[in-house]
């Protein structure tokens, strides 16, 4: 299963710092945690109990990550197939706050079938509500869209209600990886093949196979 050895850290002012974890015994996925708004970032390492091989990551291995560390409203952010894939931990504010989006929408209801398998086909686009897996790639360019989960700021206007908003072309989603009208991103944020292997422990990169 993919694993890197750095973890990188962003803060709410945008700086970024590294740190070299490869003399460790053990090797942690590529993290960066985003807390809710006003919160620090912290970062949370998942665990590997082994290395894949390097042609297993040239074809993509599935990455497992633990979801129970994740604190609400904050996103972490693994990386599968040398992309980087998000993990939300959704608030109940959060949730109630999804239909208000759907007017402004250019797919509410997730009708291009391509961008998120068939059990993510509902209202939260995850299997489980609480947590949001996202391929953090914009579908307009391939930029990396920002997090910003705070209601209302300033610069996003008032009807903002969290999620994602992609400073190069302004591109803006929901935080179910909608994206809204009016903008350069043709599509909603892919939901990667995933499933649970436990209550909070997920594999992604593959979809789980009929018993």
């Amino acid at each position: 299963m993919s694993t890197a050895a750095d973890i990188e850290q962003t803060d709410q002012a945008g700086s970024t710092e590294r740190v070299d974890l490869k003399k460790r015994r053990f090797l942690v996925a590529t993290t960066s945690v985003i807390g809710a708004a006003g919160a620090a970032a912290v970062a949370v390492p998942f665990l590997s109990a082994m290395a894949p091989s390097e042609r297993a990551k040239a074809a993509g291995a599935p990455v497992e990550a633990e979801l129970g560390k994740i604190q609400p409203g904050q996103l972490v952010r693994v990386e599968w197939r040398g992309k980087p894939v998000w993990l939300v931990r959704r608030t109940e504010e959060m949730l109630k706050a999804l239909p208000e989006n759907d007017a402004r929408l250019r797919d509410p209801d997730s009708q291009v079938e391509s961008q998120q398998p068939e059990y993510a086909h509902n209202k939260y686009r995850s299997i489980k509500p609480e947590f949001l897996i996202l391929v953090g790639i914009c579908t307009h360019l391939g930029c990396s869209p920002t997090y910003r989960p705070e209601v209302a700021p300033a610069d996003l206007g008032e009807n903002w209600k969290g999620g994602w908003y992609c400073p190069c072309h302004g591109s803006k989603f929901d935080l179910a990886g909608r994206v809204f009208q009016n903008v350069p991103a043709p599509t909603n944020l892919v939901v990667p093949p995933h499933y649970y292997l436990s209550e909070t422990k997920v594999l992604i990169g593959e979809d789980k196979k009929e018993a």
